[in-house]
Order: structure tokens, then C-alpha cells, then sequence
């Protein structure tokens, strides 16, 4: 079950009132097990992170799949093949091993992530925000994102499901307010 699921099926179960903010995430994914590339055990990783060339510098990883509590392995040898990271981690010495592993998320502690710049956000600060508009009118909140291209777009769930796709660019979003919890938008015309 997803992260956006939990939280509405949470809410339903609570009733009225609202639900208070997840609690920041201990690990951040960065990337997810393909598959198995050879037969020595390396890792065919899809990358989740901007910054591949971080994988250089780790020297663990925690690894585990949603839900689960991630479980560190050392970092043997990294490097890029094809858009994809190829990873060999310690404890998974051939093909089998590595397939086992097919779906799983490899993670580092929140400590330890890249800072970002500013006007950047991580999704888990992002998703659950309540939004508004600069006249004051509650939206709803940011359910997820939507990675285009071109640009983020936030879908806000409202009151009775609605739903408003909000593009995530200057003009459009107005402010971030992860200390008062809010996002604040001028909707363009059409957005409605």
C-alpha cells in the first residue's frame, strides 16, 4: 500500500478531525533492484536519485522492500551501465542471490542525504500538505506527484474526492511553508 493510501485510509478510519502529519522518514530510496546483471551477483539498479555518482560514495546501503525494515549491506563496487547503477553488495555472490532481490529498494538514512537547494523539496515533505489559494480558500491537500517532464504537477484531493492538478512552477506556487504545514498557490485559469 502506498504512502498517499495509508494516509486516506487512515483518515476514513479516524472519522472527523484532522489527521496530523506523517513523521519524517527514517531512510530515502535511491534506487530500486531491476534484477540481476552477469552471474556474480551484481544488482541491476533503476535510480530514484538526481545524483547517481552518489552511489561512489556510500560504503552501505540499506536495502528492503516497502514496508520493511531495511537491513545495511556493505557497498562492494558501483558503476553505470546503460542509465542504470550496477551495484555488488556484500552477502550476494551470484545470480540467484541477486534476482531474490528483484523489487527491493536500496536506501540511505535521512542523515545522510543530499542537502538540497533552496526552493527544493523532498515528495515526503510535499505530499500530505494542505493547500491554499492566496484568497484564503482551502483546496485540499497534495495527494501525490505527478513527474511529466516537463514539470511536477501536484494532484490536491478536496472535499467529496475532487480533484485539482496543480503544475508545480513559479507563478503557480506561491509559497512552501513546511513550518506552518501549508502550500499556497495562484490557480491559473482552467485549474479549477
Amino acid at each position: 500500500m502506498t504512502d498517499a493510501a495509508q494516509r486516506r485510509t487512515r483518515q476514513r478510519d479516524r472519522g472527523s478531525g484532522r489527521l496530523a502529519r506523517a513523521p519524517e522518514p527514517r531512510f530515502l530510496a535511491i534506487g530500486q533492484v531491476a534484477g540481476a546483471h552477469g552471474i556474480r551477483g551484481e544488482l541491476k539498479v533503476e535510480i530514484l536519485t538526481e545524483e547517481p555518482a552518489r552511489f561512489g560514495r556510500l560504503k552501505r546501503v540499506y536495502l528492503g522492500r516497502e514496508g520493511e525494515d531495511p537491513q545495511p549491506r556493505g557497498l562492494e563496487a558501483f558503476r553505470l551501465h546503460l542509465g542504470k547503477a550496477l551495484l555488488k553488495i556484500e552477502g550476494c555472490d551470484d545470480r540467484t542471490a541477486a534476482e531474490a532481490l528483484r523489487g527491493a529498494l536500496l536506501q540511505v538514512p535521512i542523515e545522510e542525504a543530499i542537502p538540497l537547494k533552496e526552493g527544493e523539496y523532498y515528495e515526503h515533505q510535499i505530499v500530505g500538505l494542505p493547500v491554499w489559494t492566496t484568497a484564503g480558500e482551502s483546496l485540499g491537500e497534495v495527494d501525490e506527484i505527478l513527474y511529466t517532464g516537463a514539470n511536477d504537477v501536484y494532484v490536491v484531493r478536496g472535499a467529496g474526492g475532487r480533484e485539482i492538478l496543480v503544475p508545480a512552477i513559479a507563478g503557480v506556487i506561491v509559497e512552501v511553508d513546511l513550518e506552518a504545514g501549508r502550500l499556497v498557490v495562484e490557480l491559473l485559469e482552467g485549474l479549477r
